[in-house]
């Protein structure tokens, strides 16, 4: 209840009470809250309030508020999944009266750790097993021989991860192996969750929260969440990943040439009076809803009609209905191949099955369709669900500022497509976006903050952007967002593609940019404009001793785009200018691009 309405009420507090009240509460935070109303609690249930026996009332009030430990959520998280279950686990701790606190890896003193009683680390994966940016300290520090022993640590840890790739959910794996060899008891055995995480991370965060309730005590029963709740709900969006925004896609442009050999466009989607906001480095959720004729072949190969009753999460649909619009049926995972090799009896999928690195390679480059057709097998509508991940949201980078677009978001899509024997498959969000979208009623989106891909607070800071094919989309919002701020610091732009001619997106406003002066330096790298293929790691090794130089001005590095090749390349080709421009050793480079990293000097948004 809001403080504000207790003047409507038969309340024992006069108005100068109330107005008192009022203002020591709004200088408190939530913790602090949660507090005094122990301490209120106390006073209220000791006969001694009056003052005259004062030692039993302090007894009294250390037994009503002080709880047997605390818990601390730690969160580390690349573009926001692991962030919004913390922020979930809280609030439910919250409700139950557990005094929590929540905090991201990178403002988290590690050495803190020995003075914890409950910890739950909830850890996303990056690149190839790694950390995310903001949880690097903790993570080396944990590895470390500073690292404390944790004997009186309870802890949790739940992963995040896709199956797909080849290390599923590591640093949560890393983390919760770090934390037991200090001595930590676990809570509950670690969660690893795959991309369709949200039931089973709420399974696992009741159960954990039910434990650590039990153990670590809660505050009383008038703790005061519901005050709490009530000051802070108007400052959150309405919409988010639970409640998207029907946005109109507006413009729908392909911005490669009539010869090219991909299909990228740019799509500018109304956000209306949504009154969602964004900033440069954030990304747009996007639902979609699968093709008709996708749906209509896979029914087919699994001798299904579609007008089959399906449950989904408790409400009855078409199995045609369920397939269009709440399952994933275009990419394959490991998990779905090795199970429908089972149910179908097929040698060759149970071979892969045997392999891991073959089966995760198989399923990377194989849609779902194609899978059921390695051996046609008729399943009943119950048994095609259960091989399904639910339908997750694309997250696209967003190409647009919003200091310069207004109540407009952009976005730079690449066509997924590609041939499969006959067939020629479709990426499935992409082929919504680019085919079906515009006839749809709107566009369900929301936006994911990614506070790891951000420029400087610094306007006057250098930056160096690499971004080859759609990897470009978050430096245009760079650009327009400078442009808008009027920040005078220099920015120099890495981008590639196949040709000049045909693929060089947005090639007249980075035209403009440079000629305006935004922009100080363009280096381009068109792999099939000569006989030798060139790639921006190549015009970086070429630009080393101009990249050395804005690197010991201060300046930012950006990698945006394909994370398999490109930027591992891009990072070698980093290193290499380390070593050769500033005369260190591989493992020196190495550790001066992971400290750039920590200081937010070497961001990626990579896929």
């Amino acid at each position: 209840m809001l403080l504000k309405e207790l003047s409507a009420l038969a309340s024992p507090l006069n108005d100068q009470q109330i107005g008192q009240l009022q203002q020591t509460v709004a200088e408190l935070s939530p913790q602090q809250l949660a507090w005094i109303s122990g301490y209120f609690w106390g006073l209220s249930q000791t006969p001694e309030a009056a003052g005259s026996n004062p030692q039993p009332l302090a007894q009294a009030v250390a037994t009503a508020a002080k709880p047997a430990g605390k818990l601390t959520i730690i969160y580390a998280s690349q573009t926001g999944n692991a962030k919004g279950v913390a922020e979930a686990l809280e609030a439910s701790a919250k409700a139950d009266g557990v005094d929590v606190a929540l905090f991201s890896a990178d403002d988290y003193k590690p050495r803190d750790l020995a003075k914890e009683t409950h910890v739950i680390i909830v850890a996303s994966t990056n690149g190839e097993g790694e950390p995310p940016d903001n949880a690097i300290s903790l993570h080396e520090f944990l590895q470390s021989k500073k690292a404390p022993k944790l004997d009186k640590l309870q802890y949790a840890v739940i992963g995040l991860g896709d199956s797909s790739y080849e290390f599923f959910c590591q640093t949560g794996k890393d983390f919760d192996a770090f934390l037991s060899k200090q001595g930590a008891k676990a809570i509950v055995p670690r969660l690893d969750c795959d991309v369709d995480y949200d039931a089973d991370a709420e399974t696992w965060s009741a159960d954990v929260l039910s434990k650590v309730k039990d153990t670590i005590g809660g505050g009383v029963d008038e703790v005061v969440v519901p005050l709490h709740a009530a000051t802070t709900a108007g400052a959150a969006s309405a919409y988010n990943k639970q409640n998207p925004y029907a946005a109109e896609l507006v413009t729908n442009q392909k911005i490669t040439g009539r010869d090219s050999g991909k299909d990228v466009r740019h799509i500018e989607i109304d956000l209306g009076e949504s009154g969602l906001t964004y900033q440069p480095g954030d990304a747009l959720g996007v639902y979609y809803s699968n093709s008709a004729e996708l749906v209509d072949e896979i029914l087919a190969k699994v001798g299904l009609t579609g007008d089959e009753s399906v449950d989904v999460a408790g409400e009855s649909l078409s199995l045609r209905k369920a397939l269009t619009d709440k399952f994933e049926v275009t990419s394959a995972n490991p998990q779905q191949v090795a199970a429908y090799a089972e149910l179908s009896g097929s040698k060759k999928l149970q071979k892969l099955a045997e392999d891991k690195d073959k089966l995760r390679q198989y399923a990377n480059n194989t849609q779902v369709v194609d899978v059921l057709g390695e051996k046609k097998t008729k399943l009943a509508a119950e048994q095609l669900i259960g091989l399904l991940r639910k339908l997750t949201p694309r997250l696209y980078s967003i190409a647009s500022s919003q200091e310069d677009v207004g109540e407009e978001v952009h976005l730079t899509v690449g066509l997924v497509e590609f041939q499969n024997g006959d067939n020629t498959r479709f990426g499935g969000a992409s082929s919504f976006l680019a085919h079906r979208a515009e006839e749809a009623e709107s566009v369900k989106v929301f936006i994911e903050h990614n506070n790891n891909f951000k420029l400087p607070a610094d306007d006057n800071a250098p930056l160096i952007m690499i971004g080859p094919g759609t990897g470009i989309a978050p430096f245009r919002a760079f650009m327009q967002e400078r442009d808008a701020r009027g920040a005078e610091g220099k920015n120099w732009l890495f981008f590639g593609d196949r040709t000049f001619t045909q693929d060089f997106l947005y090639q007249v406003e980075w035209q403009k940019f440079l000629k305006d002066g935004l922009l100080t330096n363009i280096d381009l790298a068109f792999s099939r404009d000569q006989a030798e293929k060139e790639y921006v790691q190549h015009k970086i090794l070429e630009q080393s001793a101009a990249v050395w130089q804005w690197l010991q001005e201060g300046a930012y590095l950006y990698i945006c785009g394909d994370a398999t090749h490109m930027a591992k390349d891009v990072h070698e080709a980093l290193i290499n200018v380390v070593e050769q421009q500033g005369g260190k050793s591989r493992e020196d480079a190495e550790s001066y691009l992971n400290e750039l990293r920590k200081a937010k000097r070497y961001q990626k948004d990579v896929y």
